[in-house]
């Protein structure tokens, strides 16, 4: 099946590229995260993953405009809650959808669901809202438990990885809790 992959980034993708084509699927990745902060960490997160397309033999769709203002009116108001995440979720899982239905995709899935640190119930919900309303089924895999290992060769790679999720609210978040550990 024609898969169309939200790819958040390189050291994500790996397992599930290659878990994805080993049942047979045919992907092709999107590059759409405007979370990303700040820019110079968005442009080394794209130029990652544009290696590793090279080494994988994978087509991405780079989505080159940095929508900075759209994340932030989207996730702003709701900075200090859960809901902050689901927003973001949604922003770039409708890309996929939209881009998914556009291209007449199979269906369509997330490199999201390889990282321990994201919540999988509220990206399935929000994957399920939007499959619905573009009448492209979202493929759920559970890669978390291969996590490490996608990170392990990532390393090998050579590749960067980056030490936070994305927004600047995730990057405050690690290093808030990383001084109370001491």
């Amino acid at each position: 099946m024609k898969v169309l992959l939200h790819i958040c980034c390189g050291p994500c993708s790996i397992i599930p590229v290659e878990r994805l084509r080993e049942q047979g699927h045919e992907l092709t990745g999107l590059f759409y995260n405007p979370n990303i902060q700040p820019y110079r960490e968005w442009k080394l997160r794209a130029d990652t993953l544009e290696t590793l397309a090279r080494k994988k033999n994978l087509d991405v769709v780079f989505e080159r405009d940095y929508d900075l203002e759209g994340f932030l009116e989207r996730t702003l108001p709701y900075a200090r809650t859960a809901e902050r995440c689901r927003r973001c979720y949604r922003m770039r899982l409708e890309k996929a959808a939209r881009l998914a239905s556009e291209t007449h995709a199979g269906a369509f899935s997330s490199t999201l669901l390889v990282s321990p640190y994201q919540q999988h119930d509220a990206i399935r919900q929000e994957a399920g809202a939007l499959s619905s309303q573009y009448g492209v089924p979202f493929l759920y895999q559970d890669f978390r438990p291969e996590f490490r290992a996608g990170m392990a060769e990532a390393k090998t790679l050579g590749l960067y990885t980056q030490p936070y999720c994305g927004c600047i609210f995730s990057e405050r978040e690690r290093y808030e809790k990383r001084q109370k550990k001491g």
